[in-house]
């Protein structure tokens, strides 16, 4: 039996509702199956905050193993780096993520604003990832840190994350395996892959049959600011509730996976100069952007066009 602590920091609660929806297994399957207990989460356990304290008492002193921590929520370490703009029983959370950290043999880090600083990045919060702030290793555990088990944190980006993934870990961790990580030290499964590979709007991108409004079939990038041919991560390849994706269904990829979500500008916006995006889908250089752009375009098949058109 491997035990599982959950901790929420600075959080929307998105990540958690997205693993309670998880359809196949459902969460209870999932832990049944795989031998594991959920020693404590902030929404689904029962105990009070007394049996709670003392949990936390019996993990810190190494009274009792924990085998996974789960951080959903950037960690805050304002103002001043004391970690006092978010408390546990009037201590820092901060303090509470490095002690418990330092127990764990593994570490999972849900979500963007755990695993980048996310949303939080925004304010004068401080907020930092576990082991990143942004695209910078570091975090609130260091560089260097690693887990009783000699392993860095697993980062699963995604506002929220797909259930499916954290299963797929939490399944690996059960069986005593552990993910292949990238440099950002996501899961190169789920993060090797951009957005705008699978998409079904992929030939429209190639033939810049673009869309500057909602509800056309177009490519979304050019005008109405998506993200995928920037973005790393799962979505056209793990469906949404085994069905949708944002661009499936008509709405441009915020590109939530990336260290620098949430960008400065607005979400349905691609900003540019003279027509051309300031950033250019990977692998494309703007020297090969501008000589292809035009003849692109104009080589477009009527079967596009026409069926952009249509209702």
């Amino acid at each position: 039996m491997r035990t599982v602590y959950w901790l929420q920091c600075g959080s929307c609660g998105g990540d958690t509702m997205s693993f309670l929806g998880m359809e196949t297994p459902d969460m209870l399957e999932l832990f049944r199956e795989h031998n594991l207990e959920m020693l404590w989460h902030p929404s689904f356990s029962s105990g009070d905050l007394l049996e709670q304290e003392e949990l936390i008492n019996t993990l810190r002193s190494g009274r009792k193993t924990l085998d996974i921590l789960i951080v959903e929520g950037f960690v805050t370490t304002g103002p001043d780096g004391s970690g006092l703009y978010d408390t546990y029983m009037g201590e820092p959370k901060l303090a509470l993520v490095k002690d418990l950290a330092h127990r764990a043999a593994v570490i999972i880090a849900v979500g963007t604003c755990a695993s980048f600083g996310g949303i939080g990045n925004i304010g004068e919060t401080g907020a930092n990832g576990l082991q990143f702030l942004k695209d910078e290793c570091g975090g609130v555990l260091g560089k260097s840190f690693r887990s009783r088990r000699d392993r860095p944190v697993i980062n699963l980006p995604g506002c929220p994350v797909h259930p499916a993934i954290l299963k797929d870990v939490l399944c690996m961790i059960s069986e005593g395996k552990m993910p292949i990580l990238n440099e950002l030290q996501c899961p190169e499964e789920w993060y090797s892959m951009l957005v705008h590979q699978g998409c079904t709007r992929n030939e429209y991108h190639e033939y810049r049959v673009e869309e500057d409004d909602f509800g056309g079939r177009g490519c979304m990038f050019f005008h109405l600011g998506c993200q995928g041919p920037l973005s790393y991560g799962p979505c056209n390849k793990v469906l949404w509730n085994q069905r949708n994706s944002k661009t499936n269904a008509g709405v441009p990829c915020f590109g939530c996976t990336q260290p620098d979500f949430p960008k400065e500008h607005a979400f349905f916006h691609t900003p540019n100069i003279v027509d051309v995006p300031l950033e250019l889908p990977k692998g494309v250089s703007r020297a090969h952007y501008l000589a292809y752009k035009g003849m692109a375009a104009a080589a477009a098949p009527e079967r596009l066009t026409s069926r952009k058109n249509r209702v």
